[in-house]
C-alpha cells in the first residue's frame, strides 16, 4: 500500500514516523508538509500545492489547520488515492461543518473518507468509542486498520508472582504510544497494571486534545487514555485474585 500524509507540525510528523518505523515491508508511506500558515479562507488551494505529488492508495490528513481538509481533494486527484483517513484528535481542526464540507467534496470524486474520534479508536470495521462507535466500509482504511488504531495487546504474566513478563503490540496506536505503554508494562503487578497504563499513556504524551470534547463529554486525551487502560485491564483480568466476600451468618 502507498501511502502519503499531509502534515504541518509535530503531531503529523510523529504519527508519520511512527508509521515508517512499523509498517509492513511492502508499504510505502511519504510525506507532503503543507505550509504552516494559512489563511481563514483558501479560494484557491492550488496556489498551495506543489507541482507534484507521489501516487498514493491512501492519503493521510495530519494538518493542524482547518485549511488542510481543502486541499484534500485536490490532493486526492494528484495522487490517484481510492480513500482518505482523517482523524480528529482536536475538533479546532476539523470541525463538524468542514468535516461534512469534506464528506461531500470526497464523494463527488467517488473517494471515501473516515473521520476516527480521536485517531486510536480505529478498527478495521468501526472508528470512534461508546456509544459513538460507527461501522465503515473502506477497504483501504481498514488495511491500514489492521496495523495501526485501536491498541490491542498480548500480555503474559508470570502465575507466580502475577507481574507481567511481556507485552506484545499486536496493534499499535497510530502515534506509537502503545509501544511506549507496552514497555513499560514489564515487571507491573497484574493489580497495578490498569492504572500503571492509564499513566504511561498520559506521560507518552498522548497526542490528542485535552479540550472537553461536546459528543463526548470528556477530552479526547481521556477518551484515548481509557481505551489503552480498558485493553490493559482487560488482559490481565484471568490473572488476578477473585475477591473475597463474606456471607452473613
Amino acid at each position: 500500500m502507498r501511502i502519503l500524509t499531509v502534515t504541518q507540525g509535530e503531531y503529523g510528523n510523529r504519527i508519520t514516523a511512527n508509521i515508517q518505523r512499523h509498517c509492513p515491508a511492502d508499504w510505502t508511506v511519504e510525506s507532503w508538509v503543507a505550509p504552516r500558515v494559512l489563511p481563514p479562507v483558501i479560494d484557491y488551494p492550488e496556489e498551495y500545492l506543489p507541482a507534484w505529488l507521489p501516487p498514493a492508495d491512501l492519503l493521510l490528513s495530519l494538518g493542524e489547520h482547518p485549511g488542510i481538509a481543502e486541499f484534500l481533494p485536490d490532493i486526492a486527484q494528484m495522487t490517484g488515492a481510492k480513500a482518505v483517513l482523517a482523524p480528529i484528535d482536536n475538533v479546532q481542526w476539523m470541525p463538524p461543518g468542514l468535516m461534512r464540507q469534506l464528506t461531500g467534496w470526497l464523494a463527488e470524486l467517488n473517494v471515501p473518507v473516515i473521520f476516527p474520534k480521536p485517531f486510536c479508536t480505529l478498527t478495521e470495521r468501526t472508528y470512534n468509542a461508546n456509544r459513538l462507535q460507527v461501522e465503515y466500509d473502506a477497504p483501504l482504511v481498514a488495511e491500514f486498520a489492521r496495523h495501526f488504531g485501536r491498541p490491542t495487546l498480548n500480555i503474559s504474566v508470570d502465575e507466580a508472582t502475577k507481574c507481567i513478563v511481556d507485552v506484545a503490540v499486536e496493534r499499535d496506536a497510530a502515534c506509537g504510544c502503545a509501544r511506549h505503554v507496552a514497555g513499560g508494562l514489564v515487571g507491573v503487578s497484574v493489580e497495578e497494571a490498569g492504572y500503571a497504563a492509564g499513566m504511561l499513556h498520559h506521560h507518552y504524551p498522548c497526542l490528542a486534545a485535552m479540550a472537553m470534547d461536546p459528543d463526548y463529554n470528556d477530552t479526547l486525551l481521556h477518551v484515548s487514555g481509557h481505551i489503552l487502560r480498558d485493553e490493559t485491564a482487560g488482559q490481565v483480568k484471568p490473572f488476578k485474585e477473585l475477591p473475597i466476600y463474606l456471607r452473613p451468618q
